[in-house]
């Protein structure tokens, strides 16, 4: 299976990379719930939870004979150590925000674990679906701050339907099965071996699809018709959570002006964007909302010529983006500024790199970046953070400083395109990500 960069690491709590986290949590590892094919919660680690009366502690049970790869139990411990070093501050868990309401995660036993928070809770947060429980035995060692450097992450030990086989840096990670994963949580998968190959180049990606040296392969949708024409290959097209914004920098000039980032966002034609560079497997963006979670949305505002009386003298900017290729959305973006006399450098990272400008130094202008949504909209808030706009609140109340104070433009929110090798059977692919039914995978 292709990934466009190499996997960032194992460690959930530092990781961003949207399909790192797939396989956190889908082979290596396990989270204590996760969504069913309807995007309901489901018992998965916990194989029940209970709500007190008030609703602000939720108790989990949790499956008592999970082990982890090197024979030791999986227990609530681990779960509330994971819990608590993603909500530290120092480690830099991007969906911190999220965990926000959060007072304590506690160990009652080996089997229970205790979530005590500030306020009632509606429903079980979404970021325990999507935060891969590590081991604390092999971890407790490292101090948050230094959980990137954490000698697991280069060879991780997991407890999930795939053990960790080895990775070759910006080559490959490579998985195999784990014949001892207990049948109540799904048993030993049905494929034995899961190989992550690092391909950032699209037609590099094509043709070893079409020649089987790959199975599954995220395509550029301008090449789905010619894999449609191969009989030993299939498209899917599925709906995703993930969307393409401009994020910009508002703790520098010349974003620390709104005009100016209001401005761009009227200048750029998110339609011409999903006509020309997403040949229609896409929807443009009227906002932070997919259209999943929000079909009645005004489309968004295209005015250049406002633009042009908003943003006055001539602008330049250096907009930074992730990959090597010939950075097709970059250029159009690139063009559609240039009309209203804006400047526009583009400067490609490496996704390290890239992270660490971005994310860690805040060392950028602007950035385009593939934004991973959730059903309760916690990356509202990471990336209010993210661009340096201050506000109070979470989730869909910070609706309105969006569309007040534009810490970002959303360019698109994306349909997933990959093209499968037929041999492979039980794919399905959807909301949950490409890996959501990777028990099911058999190879005929």
């Amino acid at each position: 299976m292709a990934s466009g960069a190499d996997l960032q690491s194992m460690n959930a709590v530092v990781t961003s990379h949207p399909f790192a986290r797939q396989v956190q949590r889908y082979v290596l590892l396990t989270t204590l719930v996760r969504y069913d094919s309807a995007m309901a919660v489901e018992p998965y680690l916990a194989r029940r939870w209970q709500w007190s009366a008030g609703g602000t502690t939720l108790t989990f049970f949790l499956y008592p004979h999970l082990k982890w790869h090197d024979g030791r139990p999986t227990t609530a411990n681990d779960a509330a150590f994971t819990i608590m070093v993603a909500q530290d501050s120092t480690t830099g868990y991007p969906r911190r925000s999220d965990l926000r309401e959060l007072i304590d995660a506690v160990a009652l036993d080996d089997t229970t674990l205790s979530l005590e928070f500030d306020r009632p809770q509606a429903r079980i947060p979404d970021v325990l679906t999507d935060l891969a429980i590590l081991p604390e035995h092999l971890l407790a060692g490292t101090l948050p701050a230094e959980m990137r450097r954490a000698d697991w992450n280069r060879r991780p030990i997991g407890n999930g339907p795939f053990r960790f086989v080895r990775h070759e840096p910006n080559r490959r990670w490579v998985f195999e099965a784990n014949p001892a994963f207990p049948p109540a949580l799904g048993g030993r998968p049905g494929i034995d071996r899961l190989v992550v190959a690092v391909v950032d180049e699209p037609m590099t990606k094509l043709a070893a699809l079409a020649s089987t040296e790959l199975d599954f392969a995220g395509i550029q949708p301008a090449h789905a018709e010619f894999v449609r024409r191969n009989p030993d290959l299939e498209v899917l097209d599925y709906p995703l959570l993930f969307s393409q914004a401009l994020v910009f920098n508002a703790r520098r000039a010349p974003f620390d002006r709104v005009e100016i980032r209001r401005a761009i966002a009227m200048a750029v034609d998110r339609a011409a964007i999903v006509d020309g560079y997403t040949f229609g497997f896409a929807s443009p963006a009227a906002g932070p909302l997919p259209p999943e979670l929000d079909p009645d949305q005004v489309p968004a505002l295209y005015a250049p010529g406002r633009a042009r009386v908003l943003l006055g003298d001539t602008l330049r900017f250096e907009l930074l983006t992730v990959g090597s290729g010939e950075a097709a959305l970059e250029q159009l973006i690139q063009q559609q500024l240039g009309r209203i006399q804006i400047q526009v450098t583009i400067r490609q990272l490496e996704l390290a790199t890239f992270l660490e400008r971005v994310q860690g130094a805040r060392d950028f202008d602007a950035a385009v970046m593939g934004i991973s949504g959730d059903l309760q909209l916690g990356y509202l808030r990471s990336l209010l953070d993210l661009s340096g706009v201050t506000a109070a609140g979470s989730g869909a109340a910070l609706l309105p400083i969006y569309a007040d104070s534009v810490p970002a433009t959303f360019l698109y929110h994306a349909r997933g395109v990959q093209g499968m090798n037929r041999r492979i059977t039980g794919v399905r692919m959807d909301l949950r990500g490409e890996l959501a039914t990777l028990m099911q995978w058999r190879l005929r």
